[in-house]
């Protein structure tokens, strides 16, 4: 049976005798800061939060929320989203973007009914050998849906991390040392060491943010590295702003959306209306087919696909 992680109601008393340290004055904090996410309160399962991680990649939690939640309502296991067509779960993945997601968790789901009999695994070689989940996706299914304490590290724990412990203003890329770095400031006990997972986590949605940090507001700020030494500048390249606007990523979205609209195959004069520039919207187009978002009719009609 998965234990969901319960949104906390207050700080959990530290063992007798002990100190705190970093990792329970983190777990601390986040007792009375916490934002109230339905991914994270009593009876939510390991699918339900299996399914918030895949929807959380690079995509901000507002937008997720309530698709999360309709997403919920209409699937809420692995064995009914693996009975529906590839078209439908595009339709319901609406507006969050990168929408091969949405193809490869149907594809987990049908892998877990396969393997697993329907039910999420709890180890995390059996998760990462699911079509599209990787060992972030896998770690934090065993932490926050069955409550194992285990060390996971996203951006944001990544950035916490290069500041607390290296006294660096930004990570490095993503690198082994992470995990064990993450693992030596966790809390001894096993209930407040997986509090820790998601409280370091949040520390560096809310708190420990990219660009200008909140410091006056860190519990540890006495003990961070990076402010300790006076905040020295990033070494690293200049970060990059993503743009959106005239990208292939705008252009997938647009081709898609009159998909997501269309009852019936449309032409591909239907799908020319929606970008001037017949070369990157082609291009765009072929990537989508070869993703395997749109399908192409016998007549050379296009369509979200069926199987």
């Amino acid at each position: 049976m998965s234990t969901a992680l319960p949104r906390p109601t207050g700080s959990v008393p530290h063992p007798p005798g002990s100190d705190s340290g970093i990792g329970d004055d983190i777990v601390d904090w986040y007792a009375g800061a916490a934002r109230d996410l339905p991914w994270r309160r009593p009876g939510v399962d390991a699918w339900a939060v299996l399914v918030s991680e895949v929807m959380l990649q690079q995509t901000p939690v507002a937008r997720v929320e309530p698709v999360w939640r309709e997403w919920m309502a209409r699937w809420p296991d692995p064995s009914a989203l693996a009975a529906v067509a590839p078209a439908d779960v595009i339709r319901a993945w609406a507006k969050l973007g990168y929408p091969r997601r949405a193809l490869r968790l149907r594809e987990a789901a049908a892998a877990v009914v396969e393997r697993h009999g329907g039910v999420v695994p709890d180890d995390v070689a059996a998760l990462e050998a699911l079509p599209g989940i990787g060992t972030y996706t896998a770690r934090a299914v065993v932490c926050f849906g069955y409550g194992r304490a285990q060390p996971v590290v996203d951006t944001n724990v990544r950035r916490v991390v290069a500041r607390l412990v290296h006294g660096r203003a930004e990570a490095a890329t993503a690198r082994a040392a992470d995990l064990d770095d993450i693992a030596a400031l966790a809390p001894a006990d096993p209930a407040r060491g997986v509090r820790f997972s998601v409280a370091v986590m949040e520390l560096g949605a809310l708190i420990c943010v990219a660009g200008t940090p909140r410091c006056g507001a860190c519990p540890v700020r006495d003990r961070c590295a990076w402010r300790l030494a006076g905040f020295p500048a990033s070494d690293g390249p200049p970060r990059r702003v993503q743009k959106f606007a005239g990208t292939d990523r705008q252009v997938r979205g647009r081709l898609l959306d009159v998909l997501r609209a269309a009852a019936s195959p449309v032409t591909a004069a239907e799908l020319d209306a929606v970008w001037d520039d017949a070369v990157q919207r082609s291009r765009c187009l072929d990537s989508l087919l070869a993703d395997g978002l749109v399908e192409q009719t016998e007549d050379g009609l296009f369509r979200l696909p069926s199987s």
